[in-house]
This record gives structure tokens, C-alpha cells and sequence, in this order.
């Protein structure tokens, strides 16, 4: 039966590498897939992978009717035996549903990638929508690593290597961003709740003792 699955985890964790693994599997067997995704990192209408991948998509907006371009492209004569999403967290609840609909009324599958929290910890509400839509959930296995060495849980925004807790839910980055730039890094809990990222972090081994050891008699 089509399923509607949604692969989540964090930055960095081969979410767009496994999708572009898909595509490929796929259309070495002769299967042609329509790609959706939307504020990539490498820019408009691209699905790719910090590996060096990638492979062309049809870049959505709120507006876009994910079923109703899917739909138009069959009935045009256009071939799709299932769909990729990549960056399915930027997606609205709306599209989601479309998603959906995609998988029940014209029997494909529908694989989406995404993360599901932003830097805040709070859900995405197209993350939110998948979780609460799709027929299966996998967690990526490939486990991103705090800068402590443990598993990665949660993604941090940083400028100039500080952690920020407010902003726009969206604005597009990637990690080990240098400068003031925007950037992100995935974090432990822990660190996470401490806003500790790997600079500041490096910065605090840095500084000279507060409290000096007296000399020794």
C-alpha cells in the first residue's frame, strides 16, 4: 500500500542524502519521481546534500497546491511514481494534507525529509502536521554529534558562533557558518538548554582561572 513517510532528524544527519539515495535507487529501476522542496541551501528549484550531491526540484511556496501541480502534471501526460519532499518542515499544514491526499486519491508514495523542531525547540507546524498525518515515521539513524560527543537532540542558530533564541522561526542557513553570519549547530540537550555551543564553549576553556591558587608554602 502507498504510505505517506516522514524521515526526520536533526541538521547534518543525511536526511537530503537519503532522499537523493532514493531518487537514484528509483530511477535506476526505471521509476520517475516529482520533487518538491523549498529554501535549500544551494539555492531555488535544488534538493541537496552538504556530501556535494544534488539534483533539480520544483521549488513550493505557501501558495503552491502540491496535489493540484501533481495532478496538472499527469493529466498533461507527465509520468510520477512517487514523490520526494526535502525540507518538509518549511511546508504548511495545508501542504501536508495535499501530501496526503496525494498518497490516498492517486495511489503514490510519498517520502518527506525534514526536521521537526527549530532553534527554539518548538515544533515546525509542517513538522507538526507530518507527525500528526503520516502513516510511518523514521527517525535517521545517522546520529549528528553535539560538539561534546554526544548524540546531537536539537538545533541551535548561532551569529558569530553565539546561540540566539529569537528571530524569525525561518531563516535559511547551514552549519559551521563563520563570521556573523547566521548559522546553525546541532546540539545535546543539555547544551542546548545552557546555550553553550562549540565556541563558546572553547572560549570558557580559554579563559584564565577566576581564582588563582595561592603558592604553596
Amino acid at each position: 500500500m502507498p504510505e505517506l513517510v516522514f524521515f526526520c532528524g536533526t541538521m547534518d544527519c543525511g536526511k537530503s542524502t537519503l532522499a537523493l539515495q532514493i531518487e537514484h535507487n528509483r530511477s535506476a529501476r526505471g521509476l520517475q519521481g516529482m520533487i518538491f522542496t523549498r529554501d535549500d541551501r544551494a539555492g531555488e528549484g535544488v534538493l541537496s546534500s552538504r556530501l556535494g550531491l544534488s539534483t533539480k526540484a520544483t521549488e513550493t511556496t505557501d501558495a503552491f497546491d502540491c496535489y493540484a501541480h501533481l495532478v496538472g502534471h499527469l493529466s498533461a501526460g507527465g509520468r510520477a511514481d512517487y514523490v520526494l519532499v526535502d525540507e518538509a518542515q518549511f511546508f504548511t499544514p495545508a501542504q501536508v494534507d495535499q501530501l496526503a491526499r496525494i498518497v490516498d486519491d492517486l495511489d503514490l508514495d510519498v517520502f518527506a525529509f525534514g526536521i521537526t523542531t527549530d532553534f527554539r525547540s518548538k515544533l515546525f507546524p509542517g513538522s507538526q502536521r507530518l507527525v500528526e498525518m503520516a502513516d510511518r515515521i523514521e527517525v535517521l539513524q545517522v546520529e549528528a554529534l553535539c560538539w561534546c560527543g554526544a548524540r546531537a537532540t536539537h538545533n541551535a542558530r548561532t551569529v558569530g558562533g553565539s546561540m540566539v533564541v529569537e528571530g524569525a522561526q525561518v531563516v535559511v542557513g547551514d552549519v559551521n557558518r563563520p563570521g556573523t553570519e547566521v548559522g546553525y549547530e546541532v546540539l545535546c540537550r543539555r547544551h542546548h538548554t545552557r546555550r553553550m555551543t562549540a565556541a563558546s564553549a572553547r572560549a570558557a576553556t580559554l579563559s584564565p582561572d577566576v581564582l588563582p591558587m595561592a603558592p604553596s608554602s
